[in-house]
């Protein structure tokens, strides 16, 4: 009797989804837990295993289709693949067969990727696949076709383009291409949403940036002189600043509640607890991660957990569970080289604190000028709750926190 294997259940916040890509065709065989497809939400991909081992019967939510939570994803025929014996008029025929799928007509892919390819009048037996077994992606098919243009001069001729020789003596130029590239792509459904969410947060929001800059000496020798014994205390745990910007938030937020509270109508929500989203940047786009009750976690728990969830969000690992709730937004834009940026708010939160690159900076201390490795902060704020005076209250808190870290472990 065959199974049905289901979309997973989702969450109200998730309307629907969207199939990605199918890791199997219709008559293959399949192994219990083998990954078989993947479904894209506005938040998270999710992957769907086999629940039994045995073969495809029926795909019944091909690539590309908008399926609802619990859909009928396939039919699986549990049990082995029976082969059927190979007559010796089909073993004469083997080596035709083999040059059939040399030519690329039978390599798997599935039909979403088979309409890209004939699309673009692609050769498949060209295109490397990335995916199990030697299974096509759209990925492979996008890559290869970012890979033909540096390849257009070496084709000229065969296009009906003759190079012309040069006078003597003259150094040989190459003219403009007469091609101008372009792709088209459809944009993936957590893009799309990412691009909603922020639109929606600069139409929907008074939202307005405060800055100021921390100087990181103290915490960078702080950091210097305990990070090899921290990661050896705690099972390789790095000590990196997040973990001390978290806890200086976590310390402000209690000191400041309006940036820590959300507008739901005409009422203003107070959390009593602080769940501090983190952005994490992936190939597919920012996602935010959320540290439950960061406020009882220690740096060495902040860190490891950051550690967890950033490798989780590379490996597409992340659960809408995970991405769901959060009361204040922290985003370090300084690991990609940002000296100064205007973050924005993460709906329906009221703040964001944006971290930046260290730089060495001259800034005058105890009337001399000296050199100081610096950091700009800026804090995005929604002005209908939060008032410039508190904004800069809680910028300033968090400023002080960072340089005295000591003050961070004391609560101080």
């Amino acid at each position: 009797m065959a199974i049905e294997i289901k979309a997973p259940a989702f969450p109200e916040s998730v309307a629907d989804g969207e199939v990605a890509t199918w890791h199997k065709a219709e008559g293959d065989t399949v192994e219990r837990d083998e990954l078989l497809v993947e479904i894209e939400t506005d938040k998270v991909v999710m992957e769907v295993v086999a629940p039994e081992s045995g073969v495809i019967a029926k795909i019944a939510a091909v690539e590309g289709e908008t399926i609802a939570s619990e859909a009928l994803l396939a039919l699986l025929e549990p049990g082995a693949a029976k082969k059927a014996p190979v007559s010796s008029a089909e073993a004469s025929s083997a080596p035709a067969a083999s040059s059939a799928d040399a030519s690329g007509d039978d390599l798997p892919m599935g039909p979403a990727v088979r309409a890209l390819v004939e699309e673009h009048n692609l050769d498949p037996a060209t295109i490397k696949g990335s995916g199990k077994g030697g299974r096509i992606t759209k990925e492979d098919v996008l890559a290869h076709l970012e890979a033909q243009p540096s390849s257009a001069p070496a084709n000229a001729s065969a296009a009906g383009v003759v190079p012309t020789a040069a006078p003597a003596g003259l150094p040989v130029t190459a003219g403009p291409s007469s091609e101008r590239v372009e792709k088209r792509v459809p944009m993936t459904r957590m893009r799309a949403r990412i691009a909603e969410r922020l639109l929606d947060a600069t139409q929907q929001t008074a939202m307005l940036t405060t800055f100021n800059e921390v100087n990181m000496a103290p915490l960078m020798k702080l950091r210097s002189q305990y990070k090899d014994q921290f990661e050896k205390t705690h099972n390789g745990t790095r000590l990196g600043f997040m973990g001390f910007f978290v806890k200086a938030c976590c310390e402000a937020l209690k000191r400041f509640p309006e940036v820590n509270a959300s507008i739901d109508g005409n009422d203003v929500v107070y959390h009593g607890y602080q769940d501090i989203g983190v952005a994490v940047s992936t190939k597919d786009g920012l996602v935010v991660p959320v540290l439950r009750d960061a406020d009882f976690m220690s740096i060495a728990d902040v860190e490891a957990a950051i550690r967890d969830l950033g490798l989780k969000a590379r490996d597409k690992k992340l659960t809408i569970e995970e991405m769901s709730g959060g009361t204040f937004t922290v985003s370090n834009g300084g690991v990609f080289g940002s000296l100064l940026s205007t973050p924005i708010l993460n709906p329906p939160q009221t703040g964001i604190l944006g971290m930046h690159t260290i730089q060495d900076r001259p800034v005058a201390i105890n009337g001399e000028v000296v050199i100081q490795p610096m950091m700009y902060l800026a804090l995005s704020y929604d002005h209908r709750l939060i008032d410039g005076k508190t904004a800069v209250q809680f910028l300033v808190t968090v400023k002080g926190l960072i340089e005295d870290p000591a003050r961070i472990l004391l609560q101080l």
